[in-house]
């Protein structure tokens, strides 16, 4: 027969905490959206440090990259370090995982199916789908690479890029034709991506495959770059003009900038 010796108690884990570390996580969460800078003595008051204490405390965390002194107003600030541990988070973070149930949502909206799409150099590829339950549809695209100026996902992404990057991504000379609808010039484009960026949303008015019409908006993350786009697509009776105006482009956008938010977006909305 095997004898165990007795275990002894768990601890409470209040009993494993250090002080200085809790102290230092204190003093960085003092900083909000309201509170961007504070002064040594406003420091050592919030937290009910002796001034020497803080002085410790603030250097260390000055010294380790989490604090910064603003050299005019002689306060201190969040450092960059901050910044690289949020970047850190955010690209573990599952994009898939995190879209599904805002595509979800979508479907549920306006049963139309809808896919999360990101850029691949100069195409893109729709990873992720929700698809309606409507009868007619159009086949799923998961899976499929597509040039950026046929589709309203890629488009979207072309309309917030600035001229060099525009040029460095697309074909030279006139576009190559899918359908009677594709924009094959530069010039024709550019108008196009104007209008795209001033209203925020894209739309395929059947340019890649005829009978169908998408309408896309873009995904940011908290450095507020365009990291994708989520967008419905369906057959072009279905998506007219007035109902996308009304109804789909007010919802996609709704629907991308909350999947912004979740990847720490500034201002989504």
């Amino acid at each position: 027969m095997i004898f165990e010796e007795p275990r002894s108690p768990k601890k409470d884990p209040s009993e494993y905490i250090i002080q200085a570390v809790s102290q230092a996580l204190d003093l960085l969460e003092l900083y909000s959206d309201e509170v961007d800078e504070l002064s040594l003595g406003e420091i050592t008051q919030r937290l009910g440090l002796s001034r020497p204490s803080g002085e410790r405390l603030v250097a260390t965390l000055v010294l380790r990259g989490y604090l910064e002194e603003n050299r005019l107003t002689q306060n201190y600030r969040l450092g960059l370090k901050n910044l690289q541990l949020r970047r850190a988070m955010i690209q573990q973070l599952n994009l898939v995982e995190l879209a599904r149930p805002i595509l979800q949502w979508l479907v549920d909206q306006c049963r139309e199916t809808a896919y999360l799409v990101l850029r691949k150099g100069e195409c893109v590829v729709y990873v992720d789908a929700v698809e309606t339950d409507q009868p007619v549809r159009v086949a799923s695209r998961v899976g499929a690479w597509r040039p950026l100026y046929g589709t309203a996902s890629g488009k979207m992404h072309l309309a917030l890029m600035d001229e060099a990057q525009r040029d460095a991504l697309l074909p030279a000379g006139d576009f190559e034709r899918h359908t009677p609808h594709t924009l094959t010039t530069r010039a024709a484009l550019d108008e196009e991506l104007a209008r795209i960026a001033e209203q925020g949303y894209a739309v395929d008015n059947e340019e890649l495959e005829s009978g169908v019409r998408c309408v896309a908006a873009p995904v940011r993350d908290f450095d507020g770059r365009v990291v994708g786009a989520l967008s419905l697509s369906g057959p072009a009776p279905r998506l007219h003009d007035e109902r996308i105006r009304a109804e789909l482009a007010p919802l996609v956008m709704q629907a991308a900038a909350e999947l912004s938010r979740r990847l720490g977006a500034a201002n989504a909305s």
